[in-house]
């Protein structure tokens, strides 16, 4: 069928072996069915996938994909806007479209494990860099898309008029906007589905115009090699002799990355010790690689000296620190940790 559709009617369609088929067949969907008590009546849908398919019917091309990008749906219902806080019809409405045609590429979260904590309405109305670029190297996306719904009900059980706006990246641009209205509450599934639609093809003219491209700021770089900067500075400048011995020791200690744990009860106390380590002598650099609210989070920590001297170094700034396998773990002191003076 797919042959004769695309081949204006002509024959000879390419016999395929059934391990041909199952390799261009993406999956099955059922969209309707009916079950009674002596038989089973259902439609399917057969869902190929572009590429392969596409080669076989002799229309194989280029095709333009978007760089992965996180979806956060934001819905507004009752003067209240919600993302994944708790599970809505918008929500829904992401879930069901078939993103497999898209130029998009979509990365949908589905709403469990730290998703409510961390996909909120403030976090996408928060323009700083620093929590997108954890976020996102979290969920392996490179930029946001921010698709919002503003239902407005007449009466209960009444016309629905949605309000759809495409927006995308950190300061929420917006890209498009549009409005349906469906006659009563029962078609707003139907409605907001035809919304995904229409802002899936927002989203892809604007990647076909150069809108979509990944913000810089929020892209992670390779940290320098600083070991290696300060060795060809050593060859080059000689170190003088009337420094004293805690300068020379900083000079001609050697430059290594540790790994420190530490605990992250909640939003503040992340910036605070980030702060008090960043501020360590000898300290060159930070950076949290692992992010976990209400638990132990992880940072890459870029030292002058060994491991034992980096661990007095925290201790010295207040931290109750503890090593193992390499690794140290920091924590504040407590006032009965802080030993009394002499």
């Amino acid at each position: 069928m797919l042959w004769a559709k695309m081949h204006g009617g002509a024959g000879g369609a390419p016999g395929l072996s059934d391990s041909d088929l199952d390799s261009i067949v993406a999956g099955i969907v059922v969209d309707d069915e009916q079950i009674g008590p002596n038989r089973y009546v259902a439609k399917l849908g057969v869902l190929f996938d572009r590429a392969r398919a596409g080669q076989i019917l002799g229309v194989s091309g280029q095709i333009v994909r978007s760089p992965p990008l996180l979806v956060i749906p934001i819905e507004w219902s009752g003067g209240a806007p919600r993302s994944f806080e708790a599970r809505t019809e918008w929500q829904k409405a992401w879930a069901r479209f078939r993103a497999g045609g898209s130029a998009i590429d979509y990365v949908r979260p589905s709403g469990t494990g730290p998703d409510p904590l961390l996909l909120t309405v403030g976090q996408a109305q928060r323009p700083a860099r620093k929590w997108w670029r954890l976020l996102l190297d979290q969920y392996g996306a490179a930029d946001v898309l921010m698709p919002q719904v503003r239902l407005e009900r007449l009466w209960p059980g009444g016309p629905v008029i949605g309000h759809f706006s495409a927006r995308h990246g950190p300061d929420n641009v917006e890209i498009s906007a549009f409005t349906l209205r469906v006659e009563s509450s029962d078609g707003l599934p139907q409605m907001l589905d035809e919304g995904v639609k229409r802002m899936d093809q927002a989203y892809s003219d604007a990647l076909s115009m150069g809108m979509l491209r990944p913000d810089p700021s929020l892209i992670i770089e390779t940290p320098v090699d600083v070991s290696a900067l300060i060795a060809n500075q050593s060859e080059a400048v000689p170190v003088e002799t009337g420094m004293d011995n805690s300068s020379t020791s900083a000079t001609l200690g050697e430059v290594k990355t540790y790994t420190v744990q530490f605990e992250t009860p909640d939003v503040s106390s992340v910036s605070g010790i980030e702060s008090s380590v960043r501020g360590t002598p000898g300290v060159k650099s930070t950076d949290t690689t692992s992010l976990a609210l209400g638990g132990t989070s992880v940072m890459r920590v870029t030292f002058t000296g060994d491991l034992a001297t980096l661990r007095a170094a925290l201790t010295a700034r207040g931290f109750k620190v503890d090593e193992g396998g390499g690794t140290l773990r920091i924590r504040r002191a407590a006032a009965t940790d802080t030993p009394s003076a002499p």
